[in-house]
């Protein structure tokens, strides 16, 4: 029933988005000339809907797939998904097989994704599924943890930068702050920053809106960064 009610929401009344694929080697970034590139709906595997190749900058050509409505993801808590979700799929002479589930594709945007394979030699791995979770303004998320407005300045640990830096990567932690289970990973900030908008923004807004929110993030994590709280 779910995956009916998502396909519904991708397939009725639609626009259209477009899609780019960039496959490159996770050992030298270089491109993945010749690459597989399979387009099918999230929640419906058997709808193949584009099979392509890369070209020599490891790029496959710009596809046009169908995307609900621009004026759904304009409205605030639209009750209709506002973006199509499809899944790539991604094989390489050479390479560990990619899944990507979960891409968001909306009404006259380009959605780029990058896929990174793994050589044969360096990853005993069969095939690599990664899931997009839902954009947090649509999906079902529990709430933010609650913070203090005014925090103490003489906890032991406490580690204060001398000045305002930009630095090259986060640490961040895949669980909550008291979850010492979860994992910790080194992210690239500039990744870091366009993650997180690509999560809690639309690509449709205007862009004075989407850089607004941009600058929000930026300032939020690098005062982490600045303060570590």
């Amino acid at each position: 029933m779910q995956n009916r009610q998502l396909r519904a929401a991708q397939v009725d009344h639609v626009d259209n988005g477009t899609m780019k694929v960039q496959v490159t080697s996770a050992v030298g970034m270089i491109p993945v000339e010749d690459a597989r590139v399979t387009v099918s709906y999230t929640g419906d595997p058997e709808s193949k809907l584009e099979q392509i190749s890369t070209d020599a900058n490891g790029q496959s050509e710009v596809l046009t797939l169908a995307a609900p409505p621009l004026e759904y993801s304009m409205e605030p808590e639209q009750p209709v998904q506002p973006y199509a979700e499809y899944t790539v799929e991604v094989e390489a002479e050479g390479y560990q097989p990619v899944s990507v589930e979960g891409v968001d594709v909306f009404s006259g945007e380009l959605s780029l994704q990058n896929i990174r394979m793994e050589p044969l030699e360096v990853s005993d791995q069969e095939i690599k599924n990664i899931v997009i979770p839902a954009n947090t303004l649509f999906g079902n998320f529990p709430p933010k943890i609650a913070e203090a407005e005014i925090k103490p300045i003489d906890e032991s640990g406490e580690i204060v930068l001398s000045r305002v830096v930009i630095p090259e990567y986060v640490v961040v932690h895949d669980g909550t702050p008291g979850d010492s289970t979860a994992g910790d990973y080194y992210v690239k900030y500039k990744d870091y920053i366009k993650n997180v908008a690509s999560s809690e923004i639309y690509a449709t807004w205007p862009d004075s809106t989407i850089r607004a929110n941009i600058l929000a993030i930026m300032s939020f994590t690098l005062n982490r960064v600045y303060t570590e709280w």
